[in-house]
């Protein structure tokens, strides 16, 4: 079982992905609409892995990443959003997220990005 934290401002998405972890056994350990109390929220829960979106109003993805990666250089950090921006991709992997899933997705292959993102970081 993985502990994951969900962050999008979408109640829907937060929705589509609980019921994903649900499937895959896995458990929700903390949920937040928005940016802000990332941090906060990380050093309490201490997640395995967080799935960030990228677009959210007053903290976006990027600016949260970075505060968790400051926080903990080895945080696994799953990138969620519905733009393919080729820079914004790179901006993310080079500030240290482990991987970015564009919405729309599937529940299988979240699945499937959770756990090859777990199996990496215990090597």
């Amino acid at each position: 079982m993985v502990n994951v934290m969900v962050v999008d401002d979408s109640d829907a998405i937060r929705m589509v992905l609980k019921d994903i972890l649900v499937i895959g056994q896995h458990k929700l350990v903390a949920e937040l609409a928005s940016g802000i109390d990332v941090l906060e929220e990380y050093a309490k829960t201490k997640p395995d892995i967080v799935l960030l979106d990228m677009a959210m109003p007053k903290k976006d993805g990027l600016t949260a990443l970075k505060e968790i990666i400051a926080y903990d250089p080895k945080a696994k950090v799953i990138m969620i959003s519905a733009s393919d921006n080729q820079e914004t991709v790179r901006e993310c992997i080079k500030t240290g997220a482990s991987t970015y899933v564009l919405k729309p997705f599937n529940f299988q292959e979240v699945l499937k990005i959770i756990n090859r993102v777990v199996k990496s970081q215990s090597r």
